[in-house]
């Protein structure tokens, strides 16, 4: 067990699996004490087992954050009882990705997607960031993606919602931040998930993720490979710890190069 967020109060959503659950085994094998929060409660209560096990603290709370600010304020209520009073943590990662092209979205893909990828997020910063500010400080931290800067011509509706959600860490960064309360995101690349992916103090053996759909898109990336949930998850507890104190409004690139550079072959 670690202690770099011993003490520390943490609400992750979409944490019964890949991305969410690895920041929620992260958070607590670091001294937090997590809400894991989703929409299946065994998953949930297995995340819970394993934080158990390994001698951290969790507790699983259902929540279907559909977009509505009624579901939003729910989860906060209910996370803040179980969390003592408290939450000085905030992770938004929920989300879904239908991979639809424009032509294929209907009006009702378009309010889901973003009902749950914007507005959920949107309500749930807003039922969490007030208590933040009053206890003196606290941490947000929103799930972005690589797609939201790199155009992919089946993510188009998902990359929006993903840009939406990067472009408000920083206006909730200026908003929040002379309250004490830090916004930043991450942008992962490819990633796998747990079991499926080589790397990144992956359970797979060496060369798992060739069979990975998205590993072609991690082609002419410095990585070569696609990520594991667990490179996300160190991430997260930096920008969730006071180690980045001083860090505000940033989207921290975790895609393997993705975005940032390209490889050419000799």
């Amino acid at each position: 067990m670690g202690a770099r967020l011993a003490g520390k109060t943490a609400l992750v959503t979409g944490a019964t699996s890949n991305i969410g659950r690895a920041i929620a085994l992260a958070f607590a094998a670091e001294g937090a004490h997590v809400v894991v929060s989703g929409r299946n409660p065994e998953r949930g209560a297995d995340v819970v087992q394993r934080i158990e096990a390994a001698g951290g603290r969790a507790d699983f709370v259902a929540a279907d954050l559909d977009g509505r600010a009624a579901s939003s304020r729910a989860l906060a209520d209910e996370a803040t009882r179980v969390l003592g009073g408290r939450i000085d943590i905030l992770v938004n990662n929920a989300g879904i990705f239908p991979g639809a092209t424009t032509l294929a979205t209907d009006e009702a893909m378009f309010d889901e997607v973003y009902a749950v990828n914007v507005k959920a997020p949107f309500f749930l910063t807003a039922a969490v960031a007030p208590a933040m500010a009053e206890a003196g400080g606290g941490a947000i931290i929103n799930l972005g993606s690589w797609v939201a800067r790199l155009g992919l011509p089946v993510a188009t509706l998902y990359s929006s919602t993903k840009g939406a959600l990067e472009t408000l860490t920083r206006a909730w960064a200026a908003e929040f931040g002379p309250s004490g309360v830090r916004v930043n995101a991450i942008a992962p690349g490819v990633v796998g998930e747990l079991g499926a992916e080589a790397g990144s103090g992956s359970e797979a053996g060496a060369g798992s993720e060739v069979a990975h759909p998205g590993r072609v898109m991690m082609n002419g990336t410095p990585a070569g490979r696609i990520g594991g949930p667990a490179a996300i998850a160190h991430a997260a507890v930096y920008l969730a710890s006071d180690e980045a104190e001083f860090t505000y409004g940033t989207v921290v690139d975790v895609d393997g190069g993705r975005v940032g550079a390209a490889v050419i072959a000799a």
